[in-house]
């Protein structure tokens, strides 16, 4: 989820909270972080820090070119599921 986040946008750690809280993913900081830091070490996301008007400099995420590869195999990987399980509907 937080792949597809990122893929279009770059976006600090609130603007996911904000956009995860009215799903079934809705999540907290603690959570999200460990996450973040995980994704990072394997190479699917990056950082840049960028000023902020209302406070201090703010990490913004964005895909690597690895991660939006990874995020291509898992989209495939969903419509396959979902076709599958429309097939099982007949």
């Amino acid at each position: 989820m937080i792949l597809q986040l990122v893929e279009a946008d770059k976006l600090y750690v609130a603007d996911m909270l904000r956009r995860l809280s009215g799903t079934e993913f809705a999540t907290q900081e603690g959570t999200l972080y460990p996450l973040l830091s995980r994704l990072r070490r394997e190479g699917l996301v990056e950082y840049q820090w960028q000023e902020s008007d209302s406070g201090p400099p703010r990490k913004y995420y964005s895909l690597t070119d690895a991660g939006r590869a990874a995020l291509a195999v898992l989209k495939g990987y969903w419509q396959h599921l979902n076709d599958t399980l429309r097939q099982l509907e007949h």
